[in-house]
């Protein structure tokens, strides 16, 4: 009696398994844009220009969402502000509860004006707890309105730089200090106010908080022009960050230059889903394949003796 799984059967079996695991798509993320302005405009835009999410905008400027209402409908926020205002505190606070759900935060221009270390000619409100857990502070003065080149000299590999080449910004990024312990992943090529380096992408994880700031405005193409006043791999940028939140802030094949405890790799749900079958496959293909030998060796020993 043939085996119930032929060898070539089960190595096909098992080649399927494994190249769906491997070949398994980016996941797309509900993202809630929280922002006093130009929410709506930017989902809309982001919308259109990164296809492989969808954005929804919240005005913060009169009501503040509850962590129910986003946790039940969104996978990943993104928080900026154009202008201070009082709201901020609040928004804060429920973003970084958010975060300590696992789920991912992201931070754009002009965030920094408005945390409680931006100088106070430009009335900071604070951002609450969520300046426990963001990456990085104000570097006393906030966005200079001034050029930002991104320096891809500085780059690391890692999924948040993964394909840009080149972004300049004429005023509408910068202004930030990286906290220790943060992982910066590209700096801009002129300093910051304090004479440091820039952080132009960062991200920090606390316990099971991710917070990633992208340091240019996100609202940049209701209120500029592409190719005036801002030009490169803008939307690039964001999709990576938006990739990188949907991942959890586990870095592809291991990759973490900052050497984050937190940061094992990890599988995803379908890939752990495809593992286990995997596994069971290879367990119930061993099973039949000695169940066969078992039988063919019985019949030899029980076939009578012509001699």
């Amino acid at each position: 009696m043939k085996p119930c799984l032929s060898r070539a059967a089960f190595a096909r079996a098992l080649f399927v398994l494994i190249a769906a695991t491997i070949a398994l798509p980016a996941l797309a993320a509900r993202v809630a844009i929280l922002s006093n302005k130009y929410a709506a405009e930017t989902a809309a835009n982001f919308n259109v220009n990164i296809p492989s999410h969808t954005f929804t905008g919240i005005d913060t400027s009169t009501s503040i969402p509850t962590l129910n209402s986003l946790t039940s409908a969104y996978d990943e926020i993104l928080v900026f502000e154009d202008a201070t205002y009082p709201n901020a505190t609040p928004v804060g606070n429920v973003a970084a509860a958010f975060a300590n759900t696992g789920r991912a935060v992201l931070l754009g221009a002009f965030y920094e004006q408005d945390r409680s270390d931006a100088p106070a000619s430009v009335f900071p409100h604070g951002w609450g707890v969520l300046e426990q857990i963001d990456p990085n502070t104000s570097d006393g003065t906030g966005t200079p309105y001034a050029l930002r080149t991104l320096n891809t000299a500085t780059m690391v590999q890692h999924p948040l730089t993964a394909g840009l080449t080149s972004l300049t910004s004429a005023k509408f990024a910068g202004g930030n200090q990286a906290k220790p312990g943060t992982t910066v992943v590209a700096y801009w090529t002129q300093p910051n106010a304090l004479g440091k380096p820039d952080p132009a992408i960062a991200y920090r994880v606390t316990g099971s908080a991710c917070v990633i700031q992208i340091a240019i405005a996100p609202n940049y193409a209701v209120v500029g022009t592409f190719g005036t006043d801002f030009t490169g791999d803008f939307y690039r940028m964001w999709k990576n960050g938006f990739d990188y939140g949907a991942a959890k802030c586990i870095p592809a094949l291991g990759l973490d230059p900052g050497g984050t405890p937190a940061n094992v790799p990890t599988l995803s749900e379908w890939a752990l889903l495809l593992t286990i079958l995997l596994l069971g496959a290879l367990a119930a293909g061993k099973l039949l394949m000695d169940k066969g030998f078992d039988r063919k060796r019985y019949a030899r020993r029980s076939t009578p003796s012509l001699h």
